[in-house]
C-alpha cells in the first residue's frame, strides 16, 4: 500500500464530501482550474491521501486537484454488498464525480484505480480531456502479485480486518520495518485499513487477479493518453507497461527513483510530469504525439 509522508493538507486544499448523483464521495480539493481540473483515483487499499503531496505543486501549475476515496474506500464507506463493487459500478461513479466537477477532466487512476479509470473511459469518454494510468497495467497483475493476493482474499474470507491486519504485519519481512514512519502515519494506515469495507477488499482484490487485457478497446478510443510509473514495479513490470503505452500510442513517463507509488516516492518529478502532459493536452486541444520521457537526469 502506498505511505503517504505526511497528512497535512496544503494551504488552501480542503476536504469535505463531494455530492454526486451517485452520492457523496471523500475528497481532497486543492487549486483553482485554470489550466484544468485534474480527478486522481486511488488503487487497491488506497485513499486520497496517496496524492496529498501532488496537491500543491499541480494546483501550483494552475491545476484544480481532486484526490478521492473510492466507494468502499477509506472516508466514502459503502454497502456491505458486493454487488455494489464490480468494475462497471465502480467506473459508474468515476463518471459521476467527473460530471459533478465540470468541463474537460484529466482523469488519473493509480494501479487498481487505473483499471477503474480506463473502464469509466470506455464507458464514457466525453467528460474527460486526458487519460493518464499510473502503475497499471494491460491486464491481471503478475503472477506473483496474483499470490499474495489470493492470500489476502483468503484471509479476509475467515477473519476480521483487524486480525488479517495482524497477520499481514507478521508477515511483513524485517527490512519493511521502517522506524522513520511519522507515528501519526503509521496510525493512519491501520485506521485506513480498519476503514474499508471488506466486500469492496474482495471484489477488487479479484478484479486484480482477473482483469482482461482491454488495451486494444481503450486504443480505439480518441483520448490523449499518459502512462507514468517508477522504474520497478512489482505489480506490473514496466516492460510491460512500456508495450502498453506503445500499443496506445500515449505519452511514456518514467520516473526513476520510484517504485509502485510515484507520487509518494517521487511527487516533484510526478507533478512536473503530469502538468506538462496535462498542459500539452490543453495547447493541442487533441491528442499529444506520442512521447517517451523520463524524469530529470533519466534517459529515454
Amino acid at each position: 500500500m502506498s505511505k503517504p509522508p505526511t497528512l497535512t493538507l496544503p494551504p488552501g486544499a480542503r476536504a469535505y464530501r463531494l455530492a454526486t448523483a451517485r452520492g457523496g464521495f471523500a475528497v481532497h480539493d486543492a487549486g483553482e482550474p485554470r489550466a484544468g481540473t485534474a480527478l486522481l483515483v486511488p488503487g487497491f487499499t488506497g485513499s486520497k491521501e496517496d496524492f496529498i503531496t501532488l496537491l500543491a505543486p499541480l494546483a501550483r501549475q494552475g491545476f484544480r486537484v481532486v484526490a478521492v476515496d473510492g466507494r468502499g474506500q477509506y472516508e466514502t464507506g459503502g454497502p456491505r454488498e458486493e454487488a455494489a463493487y464490480v468494475q462497471d459500478e465502480l467506473a459508474r461513479d468515476v463518471l459521476a464525480l467527473a460530471e459533478a466537477l465540470g468541463g474537460d477532466v484529466h482523469l488519473l487512476g493509480h494501479s487498481m484505480g487505473g483499471l477503474v479509470a480506463r473502464a469509466a473511459v470506455l464507458r464514457d469518454a466525453s467528460p474527460f480531456g486526458s487519460l493518464t494510468i499510473m502503475s497499471s497495467g494491460p491486464a491481471a497483475i503478475s503472477p506473483a502479485q496474483q499470490a499474495r493476493t489470493r492470500l489476502l482474499l483468503e484471509a479476509l474470507a475467515a477473519m476480521d480486518l483487524e486480525a488479517v491486519w495482524r497477520a499481514m504485519r507478521d508477515m511483513d519481512p524485517p527490512e519493511a520495518a521502517d522506524s522513520a514512519t511519522p507515528p501519526a502515519v503509521a496510525e493512519f494506515l491501520h485506521r485506513r485499513w480498519l476503514a474499508n469495507v471488506p466486500e469492496q477488499l474482495l471484489v477488487t482484490g479479484r478484479q486484480l487477479l482477473a482483469e482482461p487485457d482491454r488495451v486494444a478497446e481503450l486504443a480505439a478510443v480518441p483520448l490523449p493518453k499518459h502512462v507514468l510509473s517508477g522504474a520497478v514495479d512489482y505489480a506490473w513490470p514496466v516492460p510491460l507497461m512500456d508495450e502498453m503505452a506503445r500499443r496506445l500510442d500515449a505519452r511514456r513517463t518514467v520516473i526513476d527513483g520510484a517504485e509502485h507509488s510515484p507520487a509518494v516516492e517521487r511527487p516533484k518529478e510526478t507533478a512536473d510530469a503530469l502538468a506538462a502532459f496535462w498542459h500539452d493536452c490543453r495547447a493541442a486541444g487533441a491528442g499529444p504525439a506520442r512521447q517517451v520521457s523520463r524524469s530529470p537526469g533519466g534517459t529515454a
